[in-house]
């Protein structure tokens, strides 16, 4: 076991530095800041399948968590001295609110089950939503606004780096988190809550302490999000946002983490070609159909996610395998 836990953290740090040296030895800016694009959405991946993959809680208010970072850095960042140092208090400040935010809701709505805790989710998004429209002082409402960027970051490069190296920093934490004892409640939770609760946890509890968690790492991509684009309005509070990480989650598989990074990589370069091929093919100017078709066929084909897929497959495959036993004789056991 040991021994294939280091092949594959020895995988993935091949793969994160090859990553590393891709925007020195490629000066295509387009895929710089795609792939970049695709580790901001692979955050917000990861934080939603904390709630759905090792929880079991199905959320449609998750957006108001990412809008919450992508404020907070935008509005510190236009009205105050646009450095590094002021970016990453604004990071840290949207990661307390949306961690506040998030503990107030998990415990008013985690009671709910199933249908009713989605539905209400999505309403006290709805609130902050409007409160971003109508608060115009402070959002500038639906028009939203441009702000500055630290100087640090007016080459792409620097921030490529910066964003992938908080996607590697927030995987292997959450890793840590999830194979801890309290990540291992949270599975059970998902799997059975009466039966944990028969054995004395508090469940509500662990499920509001994995609600804050998601939410902190959820600001953590809308912060990011906001400096990609240097301007923010009331899409990174609307449901399409929600919808998008969903969609990355059960794409890539369920409760694996590296999952939901795969899922957020099909989804990014899916969105990216067949936009693309609008402008050739008219076809493809109502390229959401297309890529609804392809979401349905994925889910079809591979009902555990990608990764859920091929683990499935491997699993399938040890278990088929003929296994020779070969008896020792009574004699030689005696001897």
């Amino acid at each position: 076991m040991k021994t294939k836990f280091q092949v594959n953290n020895g995988i993935l740090l091949v793969i994160v530095a090859a990553l590393a040296v891709f925007p020195f030895v490629s000066d295509s800016r387009t895929w710089t800041i795609l792939l970049t694009q695709i580790f901001i959405f692979s955050i917000l991946a990861m934080s939603y399948d904390i709630l759905l993959g090792y929880t079991g809680i199905v959320s449609f208010g998750h957006a108001m968590f990412f809008g919450m970072g992508a404020y907070a850095t935008a509005v510190m960042l236009d009205r105050f001295d646009p450095s590094l140092s002021v970016f990453f208090l604004s990071i840290a400040v949207g990661m307390v609110i949306s961690g506040v935010i998030s503990f107030l809701v998990g415990l008013l709505t985690l009671r709910l089950k199933s249908h009713f805790f989605a539905m209400l989710t999505l309403a006290v998004s709805g609130l902050f939503l409007v409160l971003a429209e109508k608060w115009r002082t402070l959002t500038h409402g639906n028009d939203g606004f441009t702000f500055r960027a630290p100087d640090f970051f007016k080459d792409r490069v620097m921030f490529y780096l910066l964003v992938l190296a908080c996607l590697v920093l927030v995987y292997f934490l959450l890793r840590r988190f999830v194979s801890s004892p309290l990540g291992r409640v949270l599975i059970a939770v998902r799997e059975n809550e009466q039966r944990t609760k028969s054995l004395g946890f508090q469940t509500l509890h662990y499920k509001v302490i994995a609600s804050v968690i998601a939410g902190i790492v959820a600001s953590l991509a809308g912060s990011l999000y906001a400096i990609s684009l240097r301007f923010v309005n009331t899409s990174v509070l609307t449901m399409d946002i929600t919808l998008d990480a969903l969609l990355m989650t059960i794409i890539g598989g369920v409760g694996t983490l590296i999952g939901p990074i795969i899922g957020a990589g099909v989804i990014e370069l899916a969105q990216h070609y067949l936009s693309g091929l609008a402008k050739e093919y008219p076809i493809f100017e109502r390229w959401i159909i297309f890529f609804g078709i392809i979401y349905i066929l994925a889910v079809i084909f591979f009902p555990r996610g990608i990764v859920g897929t091929i683990r499935y497959a491997f699993w399938k495959r040890k278990n088929n395998e003929p296994k020779v036993k070969i008896a020792p004789k009574r004699k030689e056991l005696l001897k």
